[in-house]
């Protein structure tokens, strides 16, 4: 089985380029930062994506969603709220977890 088919001019130079490609990792890109957004703009993100990371803080991110069908399972949603430029508790959607049995006798 064939994976990869170079053209004929490609020679050393082709194949050195697919090596090193193959062999540097993919850099993702930057998750947006709710601290340098105000209010209304991280609330849309969530909004318009329906999922998406934020960033808020440094190094500290989690996955944020506008409606129970981005969630999975038997997850349920949690109001969370987020410091934004304007706002230190701005509303930007949900969180989805997974409640326990001590959750519910409550």
């Amino acid at each position: 089985m064939q994976l990869f088919r170079f053209a004929a001019d490609c020679g050393a130079t082709g194949a050195l380029a697919l090596a090193v490609s193959l062999a540097v990792p993919a850099t993702g890109h930057a998750r947006p930062d709710t601290r340098a957004m105000s209010c209304s703009e991280a609330a849309a993100l969530v909004t318009t994506h329906g999922a998406i990371v934020l960033g808020t803080g440094p190094d500290i991110y989690d996955r944020y969603v506008s409606q129970l069908r981005f969630c999975s399972g038997f997850e349920q949603l949690k109001p969370e709220w987020v410091k934004t430029r304007d706002n230190p508790q701005c509303f930007v959607g949900y969180t989805c977890y997974v409640p326990t049995r001590d959750q519910n006798s409550r």
